[in-house]
Formats: structure tokens, C-alpha cells, sequence
């Protein structure tokens, strides 16, 4: 039974990695098929009803984080607790519930939206599937969904191509809630809207937050955003996380240096800066073959021999935040 101290999904040291084909050229060698590691020891938890904002770099593992959470990954190893249950133990009656509970909002919302159905038959399909109203009933709440995500009741009678991107992330979100989530999932949400779009999603989900108290994951590149919206962020690097801490703290004074970083390259932050490049020395490591130690030593300008052979474990700084790093910024915890 769940109560209030209780995280509503804890993440324990996760890891998933992915076989890749064969080159012709790896096979004429003899060598053996690759790895990709996407996720490693990853860690974390999100309280009841916050939002818990997502970043890093493309690669680093934020969406294959997502899909395990849902189950469209499974992970090698570690698990994914969802009030303390182990979801990947979950089957039947119990595994439908969880799906209900946690729902996911995708970048493109084609994804999700059937583009030979009317935003009624989509709304009101996934009403009947999982039993939310009475038959005679789904018609007025495919209105109410609607009007809940700022959409006129007209919308219901039109396909999906008809309607802006704005407006389709907004039926995707109306779906997503038609089935009364606990917590949505939004990976990169709105990367792909023009700025001023982009802002009233944002709004849209902190006001929806606030009248259903939704948990939220909030993944995406555009560190002001993750700012507005989030009540704490996890910085993810190669399939790890590297720092978590409430927002204002996080972003006031960084403790890992790949946190200040991306703070320093977002030019919303700090418009001197417009690339990670210019922020960071050297390449992204390929995840195919990554270094030993900490494996941001390679990029780290504070950097000792101790980063080049002994991996940071994520722990408690007396800042408040938690860092994956031998040498914080502000000093050991």
C-alpha cells in the first residue's frame, strides 16, 4: 500500500544496451557483433505530483529512459518500482492498470494519433478500451477532454492532418489523459514547435498539473523550459545521470562540471554562448566504446588521474544536490 512518503516511481541502477548488426567489414575481421550501452546504473526517484525535468545532449539515453519506463524497453538489468511494485513483474489486470496509470506523450504525435480516424474515434477509442465511461456517456467526455486542452468541441469531427502541430500535441495530451494518468511522460514534447508554441504547452501542463495533480517527466534540450516547468532536473551524460537537485539550486550553482556546461551553452541562459562546443573541449565519446573512469574525464578541464580509472558514484553534496563527481564544484559533500 502506498502513502505519501513513498516515491511514485523509483528507479534502481537501470542499464540497457543494444546489439547492433554486423558490419560486412566486422564480419570479413571475425569480430564479434557491438554494444550500444544507452542506460548504466541509472538511478532516481519522482515524488507525487512534481515534475521532474529531463536534459542532456541527443544520445544520452533521456527517451530510452522513457521507453523503459513504460515498458516499450526492457531493461538488462536494475528495475523500475512504480509505488514500490516492481513493474517488469507486473502481468494481466495489474500490467493494464500500470499502462493506464503512466501514460507517454511523444515528440510526434502521429505516434500515437491514427491518421484515418477523426479526433472523436481516437479519443473515444481509447475511452472504451479501457472502460473509463459508460458507452452512451464517451461522446460528452471526448468534449470535455478537449475543452480541458484548450480545444474547441468542433475539433472532435477532423482528422489529424488538419490541425497545426500545436494542435496535435494538444489532442496527444488529450488522449494521453483520457484514461486519468497519474503521471504523463513528455519526451521532447515540443522540440519541434516554434517558440511561442512551444510556451503554451509548457503552460498548458503546468495548469493541468495543477487542476488533475499530474506527476510529470519532463524531457527535453531547451534548458529554459525544463526551468519553468520543473520542480527538480536530472542531468543524464552517456546513459547516466550525473546531477539531480531542485531547479533554482541546480541552475544558480551546478556541481558537476558537465552541468555547467550545458548552462553555458544554452544561449537562453547565457547569450555570449550559442554551442556545448564552445562551453566543453572535445568530442562526445561514442557509446560504442566508452573510456574508463568517469566518463566525462576525457571532456573535463578539471580532470585528475583518479577520474581516468575510478568511476563517481552519484551522491549527496552538502548542497542539497546529488553528483557523480570526484571533484565537485563546490567542494565534497
Amino acid at each position: 500500500m502506498s502513502s505519501e512518503s513513498t516515491p511514485l516511481i523509483e528507479v534502481r541502477a537501470l542499464a540497457k544496451s543494444f546489439q547492433l548488426k554486423r558490419s560486412i567489414a566486422h564480419r570479413v575481421l571475425g569480430r564479434g557483433p557491438r554494444s550500444l550501452r544507452a542506460l548504466h546504473d541509472l538511478t532516481l526517484t519522482l515524488k507525487r505530483g512534481e515534475t521532474l525535468g529531463i536534459v542532456g545532449e541527443s544520445g544520452c539515453g533521456k527517451s530510452t529512459l522513457a521507453r523503459c519506463l513504460v515498458r516499450l524497453y526492457r531493461p538488462d538489468a536494475g528495475s523500475v518500482l512504480f509505488e514500490g511494485e516492481d513493474v517488469a513483474r507486473l502481468t494481466g489486470a495489474r500490467l493494464r492498470q500500470y499502462h493506464r496509470r503512466v501514460q507517454m506523450v511523444f515528440q510526434d504525435p502521429s505516434s500515437s494519433l491514427n491518421p484515418r480516424m477523426t479526433v472523436h474515434q481516437a479519443l473515444a477509442e481509447a475511452l472504451a478500451v479501457h472502460a473509463m465511461r459508460a458507452p452512451e456517456t464517451i461522446s460528452g467526455r471526448v468534449i470535455e477532454l478537449l475543452e480541458l486542452v484548450g480545444m474547441q468541441p468542433d475539433a472532435a469531427e477532423r482528422f489529424p492532418h488538419e490541425f497545426s502541430g500545436g494542435q496535435r500535441q494538444r489532442i496527444g495530451i488529450a488522449r494521453a489523459l483520457s484514461v486519468e494518468p497519474e503521471c504523463l511522460i513528455a519526451d521532447e514534447l515540443v522540440s519541434s514547435l516554434d517558440v511561442s508554441v512551444q510556451a503554451q504547452i509548457v503552460n498548458l501542463l503546468l495548469d493541468l498539473q495543477h487542476r488533475l495533480g499530474l506527476t510529470i517527466i519532463f524531457i527535453a534540450h531547451d534548458l529554459r523550459l525544463v526551468r519553468h516547468i520543473s520542480h527538480r532536473v536530472a542531468v543524464m551524460y552517456l546513459g547516466s545521470i550525473v546531477e539531480i537537485g531542485e531547479t533554482e539550486r541546480l541552475f544558480a550553482q551546478p556541481e558537476h562540471p558537465y552541468t555547467m556546461a550545458l548552462l553555458a551553452a544554452a544561449p537562453e541562459l547565457d547569450p555570449s554562448r550559442r554551442s556545448l562546443v564552445e562551453a566543453v573541449q572535445g568530442e562526445l565519446p561514442s557509446p560504442l566504446d566508452l573510456p574508463p573512469g568517469c566518463p566525462f574525464h576525457p571532456r573535463c578541464p578539471r580532470a585528475v588521474e583518479r577520474c581516468r580509472i575510478e568511476p563517481p558514484s552519484l551522491r549527496r553534496l552538502r548542497s542539497g544536490q546529488d553528483a557523480a563527481c570526484h571533484l565537485p564544484l563546490g567542494g565534497a559533500g
